[in-house]
């Protein structure tokens, strides 16, 4: 089995689970984003996924190889899918019921700091996007370079809209917690 077939089930049992959880771990809403904000980000982040898994891309040049294929770079793609993904669904695990595809508090919305929230705030953004990477390693388009840096976008956009809904949430706590932590990107410490 090829490095892009495994990276394509990995993604699609990813996408199951996820839906799985949005319908059976839902915890009762108390603030939720306006449509056009989150529109700002979603629109980013599906012309990523497209431009990522569609087969139907137009555009000669965005089929364009960067570079030929090796079993190394589908073994590193798969780790990088895999552990990506995994990372996701470990942080998707940690939140728990407080998780939401948008933007929300829920009733009793607790801060989350353990786990992999230690090391970044957003974990479920830091790991698609690794395995956004390893999937655009073992495909080798520019599309999917192009992909990876509009799913990048789409979460720092969503990111910070969330960080604002945090800020006003939790005060000096989520304050601290940004201070010490890094968005999507752990935060080298001295």
């Amino acid at each position: 089995m090829s490095g892009i077939t495994i990276c394509g089930y990995l993604w699609i049992a990813f996408f199951v689970l996820w839906m799985v959880w949005a319908v059976v771990s839902r915890k009762p809403t108390q603030f939720r984003e306006s449509v056009s904000s989150r529109l700002s980000y979603t629109i980013v982040t599906v012309v990523a996924f497209y431009l990522m898994f569609s087969g139907d891309v137009p555009g000669e040049w965005l089929h364009t190889r960067l570079f030929a294929r090796s079993p190394a770079t589908s073994i590193l793609a798969v780790m990088l899918t895999a552990g990506g993904l995994g990372f996701a669904v470990w942080a998707r695990a940690y939140l728990g019921r407080n998780w939401s595809g948008n933007v929300t508090v829920k009733v009793d919305h607790q801060l989350i700091r353990t786990g992999p929230y230690r090391w970044v705030r957003h974990p479920i953004y830091s790991g698609m996007i690794v395995a956004m990477i390893g999937t655009a390693l073992d495909k080798r388009q520019v599309r999917c370079m192009i992909a990876v840096v509009l799913l990048y976008a789409g979460f720092k956009i969503k990111s910070r809209i969330e960080e604002r809904t945090m800020m006003k949430t939790f005060g000096p706590d989520y304050d601290a917690y940004s201070r010490s932590t890094g968005a999507i990107v752990p935060k080298l410490r001295a």
